[in-house]
Order: structure tokens, then C-alpha cells, then sequence
């Protein structure tokens, strides 16, 4: 899990003044209530300013005028951009981020963030590292400086520097970076500890397990198919030079985006840019990292244990990428198959069909659908838990829903409904300075740019059912997919039979 420093803080009591309510007063805010509709809110959403460095480092900026706000750094670096034998390096370096720097011990750092109330994380994925800070607006200048320290100043142990700096081609910046950091030895095996423990917590988790599985299996032999930890015998061999080499590599200027959003200027955050951000090297001296294609490869990984209470199942078909013009079709049908749990209280009654069944003949405890993106590929499917006698049933049910996608089964209410809910739900998604950071980080490098939600919804609103069942036929008829079972799983059908399910006679 990723290091997080945070602190409560509480408010003074506050004094209440009663004064009498005036009707006219009243009448006023509802009359200015009315007057606020869904298409002006949405036309009058704050824009999305940007502004590229010298090196390459793109600013992009949503002012809300709120009283806090979210700065962050996303970096195109992530598991993906690794090999077999140094996979893991990324998650480690967010770890060492947060153990100290040359200006800031571990424990200064972590006083600076409490003393600010302020909030300070970073996560990797499979595509990209972030580290990002919520503050309190007046305090964007001491959060980019702190950004910038952990990002800037690499927790390489100061001994073992200059011998690494013989080792590997580094820029003058790069060369400063490295002789600024402090961690030695001791640091490293103390987090190589942390780290093989956060495996074990995830091994407890079976959804994140079987998420593994089915990458592991969908893109065999790819950097895709492996975890974003990295196997235990990496992390019991990562050592500085593994660090230093994928620092050069992959944290240069083009690579990075500076996003901010809450109650943050433009202009002020470019000049915070420029100040701390503005000499990161921008160029290679050696190879160029490339991103490796990851083909898609229909199979199955079946790990049976019938000690287990439940079965734990996910199957998924090849999606698209993030620039594919189809992945709104497939947001789409995403939704209108939707999720459900037990504890949700809905029963027959659900809007989505598979719901409905699934509560009124038991088929399972909870499922939801997933459209996983990246950059040139996807994974888009189903994952469900149900008891051991039900695993059949539900499979079956699932690939019918399929099937009813492409058969041009869906009514048009039924698409309306599912054209509403996404908009709501990626309306609720940025509900915050954080969320709202999050997004433009991710978008700018994915897209190149933040594609403003008046446009979304107008492509949300393209998809009629003729280009649902077109988009559905394309990545879900007669193709093989990818199936990853853990736990009582013996009544699951074998492999053949659930490939014949991927097609049927369309009328």
C-alpha cells in the first residue's frame, strides 16, 4: 500500500447567531436555484488550462476557487516499463519516496505535512506513478516544494553514489539529484520488509488475487502480465543501482504532468513549476525506453481450492485502449450490465437484467462488470463470487448477457438508462479537488489534453443500439476469452465449451 501522512484537525466551536428568516430572502435563492440548469452547469464547468516547460513538464490546472486544493505529479512510469528481472522497481521507489531527503528527515517530513493539515500519497499502476498533496490553497507553494524534494531528491544511499554515477550515463541535474539523497542500506532492507508484507496483505484480498491471475494469463509473456509489486525474489534483490537506472530512465520532463485542481492559479503554479520542476532533464543519453506491445492471449488459470467457501471468477475479452473511439460504446455496455451485491437490498426489481436474475435465483453473492483500460489494449469482462454449486449457472448467464449485446436485444430505455448512469457516475467520480486532480493527470497522458465533459456526453449521447450491438459484435462475438477461477471452482465448465458460448445464432 502506499505511504500516506495525514492529520485531523478540528475546528473551533463556532458561534451561532439566530435572526429572524425573511421571506423575500427566500424567494430570491429559489428563484437563483431555478435558474441554474444541468446544460448551463455543465457548459460553465471550470476550464482546463495548460502550459508546457521548457523540458518537456506539462502543467494543466482546474481553478474551482475552493478554499483547498490538490497538486500532483503523473509520471508515464509504471510496471509496464519494466522487464522480468527488475519487475517491482516502481512500486518500490513510491515507497522510498516518503523516508527522507537531504533537506527533510522522515520524521521532519512527516511534521511539515501534519503541521500544514495536509494530506500526502502516491500509487503505482500498471501505466503510470503519481505523488500528489491536498492543502490548503495558501499552502500550494510548500507542497510543490515538498513534491518536488521527494520526487527530486532519490533516496539512494550517499555512499554507494558516486560509484553508481561511474556506472550509468546521468546529466548534470541527475548527477545533483543523486547526491542530494541520504538513505542507506538500513532504509532499503526496512522497506524491502514493508513491501513483502503489503504482498502478503494482497494475497488475503482474492479480488485483487484473481485480477492478477487474469493478466497474468490475458497478457502471458508481456510486461502486462505481471503484478505491479513484482515477484519476491525481485524485491529481495532490488538495490539502488536498480533505482537509479529506472530513475534516469524514465523520470524526464515530457514524461511528467504537473495537475492541479481545487482553489489553485494557473499562472502561480506554472511559476511553482518553473522554480522546482524547471531544470529536470528532458533528453536520453542512451536508448530510448519504448512501450512494448502486449498481445492478448484467450486462455485460462483454474488455482481450485475447496476449502474455500466461495468461488472467485473473472473472464474478460481484449477491450481498447484509452483513444479508441469504441471505448465509449463498451463505457456503455459496461454499465447497462452494471453490478450487484446482496447487501444492496434490490432484488428482482434491478433495471439490469443479470441483476435481476441473480437475485431472484441465487446465482451469486455480488458481480461487477469491469472496462479496464491502457494505452494500445484493454481488458473489458465480468467478476463474480458465488457458492460452489452456482458456478455453472452463473457463467452461463453471464455470456447470454453477452450474447444479448450483440444481438441487438437491448431496448431503447434500457440504453437511456444506462446512457444516464454513466454520466452520473462520471459526474459523482470528480466530486473533489483529488478526484478532480486525478483526472486530469491521467487524461493529459493518456489524450494529450483534458477532453471537457460537454464533449463526453455528447459522445455518450452518439451511442444509439445500432452502434451499441456494431462495438459488442466487434470485441465480444465468437471471441476467446481470458477466464481466471480461484477456490471451489471444479463445477466451472472446461475451456471449449465456455469458447462455444461466445457466439450464437443472431436473428
Amino acid at each position: 500500500m502506499a505511504a500516506r501522512v495525514f492529520k485531523i484537525v478540528a475546528s473551533r466551536p463556532t458561534k451561532l447567531l439566530l435572526q429572524p428568516f425573511k421571506t423575500g430572502t427566500r424567494l430570491a435563492r429559489c428563484q437563483s436555484a431555478k435558474a441554474a440548469t444541468y446544460e448551463s452547469t455543465i457548459e460553465n464547468l471550470p476550464e482546463t488550462r495548460v502550459t508546457t516547460l521548457d523540458n518537456g513538464v506539462r502543467v494543466a490546472t482546474e481553478d474551482s476557487g475552493i478554499p483547498t486544493c490538490t497538486v500532483g505529479l503523473w509520471i508515464d512510469a509504471g510496471s509496464r516499463f519494466e522487464t522480468a528481472k527488475n519487475n517491482g522497481t516502481a512500486h518500490f521507489l513510491e515507497h522510498m519516496a516518503f523516508k527522507g531527503t537531504k533537506k527533510r528527515s522522515q520524521t521532519d517530513l512527516e511534521l511539515e505535512v501534519e503541521n500544514m493539515g495536509a494530506h500526502l500519497n502516491a500509487y503505482t499502476s500498471r501505466e503510470q506513478t503519481v505523488y500528489y498533496a491536498k492543502s490548503f490553497s495558501k499552502d500550494v507553494n510548500k507542497a510543490m516544494d515538498i513534491l518536488s524534494d521527494i520526487l527530486q531528491n532519490s533516496t539512494l544511499g550517499e555512499q554507494e553514489i558516486e560509484s553508481s554515477l561511474l556506472s550509468y550515463k546521468t546529466s548534470e541535474q541527475e548527477i545533483i539529484i543523486l547526491r542530494n539523497s541520504t538513505l542507506g542500506e538500513q532504509e532499503i532492507e526496512r522497506e524491502r520488509g514493508v513491501i513483502l508484507r503489503e504482498m502478503q496483505e494482497v494475497d488475503t484480498n482474492l479480488q485483487e488475487v484473481v485480477f492478477d491471475h487474469l493478466h497474468a494469463v490475458a497478457y502471458q509473456g508481456t510486461p502486462l502480465g505481471r503484478t505491479i509489486l513484482g515477484p519476491t525474489e525481485n524485491i529481495m534483490t532490488i538495490n539502488r543501482n536498480d533505482l537509479l537506472e529506472y530513475i534516469g530512465n524514465h523520470y524526464k520532463g515530457p514524461r511528467i504532468v504537473l495537475a492541479g485542481a481545487g482553489g489553485v492559479d494557473h499562472d502561480e503554479l506554472v511559476k511553482h513549476a518553473q522554480q522546482y520542476f524547471g531544470n529536470l532533464g528532458a533528453g536520453y543519453e542512451g536508448k530510448i525506453p519504448t512501450l512494448e506491445t502486449c498481445r492478448f492471449t484467450g486462455s485460462e488459470v483454474r488455482v481450485r481450492d475447496d476449502t474455500m467457501p466461495l468461488a472467485h471468477i473473472a473472464i474478460a475479452v481484449e477491450g481498447c485502449g484509452w483513444t479508441n473511439p469504441d471505448n465509449i460504446a463498451l463505457m456503455v455496455a459496461n454499465t447497462l450490465i452494471g453490478s450487484w451485491d446482496r447487501s444492496f437490498g434490490a432484488g428482482a426489481n434491478m433495471a439490469s437484467q443479470l441483476a435481476s436474475q441473480s437475485a431472484s435465483m441465487n446465482l451469486c453473492h455480488s458481480f461487477q462488470s469491469f472496462n479496464t483500460c491502457y494505452t494500445d489494449t484493454g481488458l473489458w469482462g465480468m467478476y463474480f463470487v458465488c457458492e460452489r454449486d452456482q458456478v455453472e449457472f452463473m457463467m452461463t448467464a453471464v455470456q447470454r448477457e453477452w450474447m444479448r449485446l450483440c444481438r441487438r436485444k437491448i431496448s431503447p430505455v434500457e440504453l437511456e438508462r444506462a446512457k444516464r448512469l454513466l454520466k452520473t457516475n462520471m459526474l459523482l467520480q470528480l466530486d473533489g479537488s483529488t478526484p478532480a486532480c486525478e483526472d486530469i493527470g491521467r487524461q493529459m497522458l493518456c489524450y494529450g489534453r483534458r477532453i471537457p465533459f460537454s464533449e463526453i456526453e455528447a459522445r455518450i449521447d452518439a451511442v444509439d443500439t445500432r452502434v451499441l450491438k456494431s462495438v459488442c459484435t466487434k470485441y465480444l462475438y465468437d471471441k476467446c476469452p481470458a477466464i481466471a477461477a480461484v477456490g471451489p471452482v471444479e463445477a466451472l465448465p472446461i475451456y471449449s465449451r465456455l469458447r462455444s458460448e461466445m457466439y450464437s445464432l443472431q436473428v
